[in-house]
């Protein structure tokens, strides 16, 4: 009991080793201002603004009421699901999976990758995770009492590193360590930082890495279809023996705007998805049969909601870094994803994101997310999602350019002229 008699409430120490949520006092500040009638323009959270495709909607509402669909479900998502799933990947990836033993349906991939760590993770045990990440990346390996360790993705010249350099600092590191880490999370196209690989090369030499060392690999492909300019992401189960060591994760999230259904699954090795199985078993009775139905129909449908969805955020894409360099922050086209990874203006750079970003939210209405939250090596930068209009994004870098007054780098805008000339003559030429 305290002094005053009232009992104190303990946690757990997996609630105190959770840092404050960085991102909350940035959505505080959001919805503070929006109570007081400012419009805020929110290209913050990565939450895809068109509704779900009709057909699949439709499916929906006729799913709910068959009252059939009202009880429990099966926790690895009923059988047409997974079948669904494997088909999908047979036909988008020339992956063959058994529906029985590799595939797994889960409430969102937050909730697979948190409970897949819980599985395959304890107290010892290190994931390897590279930096910048995406925040579940870390925090389901400290929920699951494990220990993480980073790898830079970006350097001191705030440089993307290779892809070689990346695979040799991790060999690098298990040389050194005792004992082995025993999980690498992976996620390209990367979240926040929307790099890319160009091939499946690099999943060629995980996959060697992780056999070698004997550590097994989780790759998150949440935005596996998200990607532009004739660009295709490679999957992870593409790579050669990528089923002996890994799984991959799937969300129907971005590319169906399925986001508030909260359904993605997990494909892969058959020891890794028995395992999340049986840990799903314990905590959840399945994710609602009428969801379920739904993501059969937009699998097995004809995809042009994919197609569309990666055209919407590729012509956003070219708005935003046409405006920002209009205005004088330079800003290269990515090939994928929802996000622009924005270095901060070199004159505001000593800010640090964070202050930046709340700088952008007080004096420009515009609400971005700081690069810090996803790690120290992102603090330089800002992620900016393209999920707002293309009115909205091009009246945000109006309100940004007010606040900001920089110089406008014309150069850089000749060379996006000459490399979009470049692309247009090379088609010509095909």
């Amino acid at each position: 009991m305290s002094k005053n008699n009232k009992p104190i409430i303990e946690f757990s120490n997996r609630i105190h080793r959770l840092p404050p949520y960085l991102f909350g006092e940035l959505n505080d500040m959001k919805l503070k201002k929006r109570k007081q009638g400012i419009d805020i323009i929110d290209l913050g959270m990565g939450n895809p603004d068109k509704g779900t495709p009709s057909d699949i909607v439709e499916q929906m509402q006729k799913s709910v009421e068959d009252t059939r669909n009202h009880r429990y479900s099966a926790s690895r998502g009923i059988y047409n699901l997974r079948r669904a799933i494997t088909d999908f990947y047979k036909k988008r990836r020339n992956v063959v999976l058994d529906p029985e033993t590799e595939a797994i349906a889960v409430i969102g991939t937050k909730e697979g990758l948190s409970h897949l760590s819980l599985a395959l993770l304890g107290p010892g045990d290190t994931a390897i995770v590279p930096s910048p990440y995406f925040p579940i990346h870390i925090y389901s390996v400290v929920l699951a009492g494990a220990n993480t360790i980073t790898i830079p993705m970006i350097d001191e010249n705030d440089n993307f590193i290779s892809e070689d350099t990346l695979i040799s600092t991790m060999q690098n590191l298990v040389h050194t360590m005792q004992p082995k880490p025993k999980v690498l999370f992976l996620n390209f196209p990367h979240n926040p930082t929307a790099m890319t690989i160009p091939d499946i090369t690099f999943f060629n030499e995980i996959v060697k890495f992780a056999k070698k060392y004997n550590i097994m690999v989780i790759h998150d492909f949440a935005y596996g279809d998200i990607t532009f300019d004739d660009y295709i992401a490679p999957s992870f189960l593409q790579a050669r023996g990528a089923k002996d060591i890994g799984v991959e994760f799937y969300t129907m999230s971005k590319s169906f705007n399925m986001a508030g259904w909260r359904i993605g699954f997990c494909i892969g090795n058959a020891a890794m998805v028995g395992a999340l199985a049986k840990i799903k078993g314990y905590y959840d009775y399945g994710i609602f049969q009428a969801v379920q139905i739904s993501a059969i129909r937009a699998l097995r449908g004809d995809h042009t909601s994919i197609k569309e969805a990666a055209l919407l955020y590729q012509h956003r894409r070219d708005i935003l870094v046409d405006g920002l360099n209009r205005i004088g922050w330079p800003l290269q086209p990515n090939n994928g994803t929802m996000f622009m990874w924005a270095p901060i203006p070199e004159k505001y750079k000593k800010m640090g994101s964070l202050k930046f970003c709340k700088w952008m939210m007080d004096d420009a209405e515009v609400s971005i997310t700081p690069g810090i939250g996803f790690g120290d090596e992102g603090d330089h930068f800002v992620r900016i999602a393209l999920v707002e209009n293309e009115q909205r994004i091009k009246q945000a870098i109006r309100q940004m350019n007010r606040v900001l007054r920089l110089i406008p780098d014309r150069s850089m805008e000749i060379k996006l002229k000459k490399a979009k000339k470049k692309k247009t003559d090379d088609q010509h030429t095909a």
